[in-house]
């Protein structure tokens, strides 16, 4: 879809799980798009989630599940090394629904994010299994809320509203609009963007940030530091992962409240005694 010098890229994928050939598809997409004479290109997502990222139903009816997982995340990692290496228009992430682990850092790969103020975002992988993450996390996250926020996101593993997210920086606006006025305002938003006067400005700051950072730490040693951990949960001796993936699928409860939650155990016997 496009409007002027603003291009649109719907890609709605059913709970928001995008499979390797997903991830290929809308990859080859984002590239067919990226070249068209736009000043700004807006990913969209679908109307119920915008992507909570690989797909853990195929991985799971896999013949090898570790390699379908493997590949299934190296797809996505592809998908988001082309956005980041887009430095000739600005680009647009806009959450018309929640996002989950790699979903939400698809979407940190664009230069701006927006959200209705209804979307709640799950910034981390370890609640399957102790899964590391991979989609460049370790290099959009810190830039967005900094080192130490970023460490606390990721081990507490919580829902963040989308109100909370603008306020720690992890996005940069979000609007208490319906469906359909949140993507009028949308538009408008984008092409105020696209026309606007410190457009070259903006265009030229981000190109040097991308020069300055890629001199400091290549995107590629990102890239293979994530997938080095990865490759321990999809083939190391801990389980954890291809347990805690099995039972999402089968939507079989935990024994007992995930540790995370269940702060009460941190505390010394006689505080809890006391309570």
């Amino acid at each position: 879809e496009e409007h002027g010098s603003v291009g649109y890229l719907h890609f709605e994928f059913y709970n928001g799980a995008m499979s390797t050939q997903q991830c290929i598809r809308l990859r080859k997409a984002y590239l067919d798009a990226s070249r068209r004479p736009l000043r700004v290109l807006v990913l969209m997502g679908g109307k119920d989630f915008w992507s909570n990222g690989i797909h853990l139903n195929q991985i799971e009816a896999a013949d090898s599940p570790a390699d379908e997982s493997m590949c299934n995340i190296e797809a996505m990692d592809d998908l988001v090394l082309e956005i980041l290496r887009t430095t000739d228009k600005l680009t647009v992430a806009v959450m018309q629904g929640n996002a989950g682990a790699g979903g939400c850092f698809l979407a940190l790969a664009t230069d701006q994010v927006w959200a209705r103020q209804a979307v709640v975002l799950n910034p981390h992988y370890r609640n399957m299994g102790n899964l590391y993450g991979s989609e460049y996390w370790t290099y959009l996250l810190p830039a967005r809320v900094g080192k130490e926020r970023a460490q606390a996101i990721v081990q507490n593993r919580l829902p963040i509203s989308a109100t909370e997210a603008v306020q720690v920086g992890l996005i940069d606006a979000c609007f208490d609009d319906e469906p359909d006025t949140y993507y009028a305002r949308v538009k408008r938003m984008a092409l105020e963007l696209a026309i606007s006067p410190d457009y070259a400005r903006r265009l030229a700051g981000k190109c040097a940030r991308r020069a300055y950072d890629e001199a400091k730490k290549p995107l590629a040693k990102y890239r293979e530091e994530e997938l080095n951990e990865m490759r321990r949960n999809f083939y190391g001796f801990d389980p954890s992962y291809h347990y805690a993936r099995h039972h999402f699928v089968y939507k079989i409860s935990h024994a007992f409240t995930p540790r995370h939650l269940a702060l009460h155990r941190e505390l010394p016997s006689s505080v809890v005694e006391c309570a």
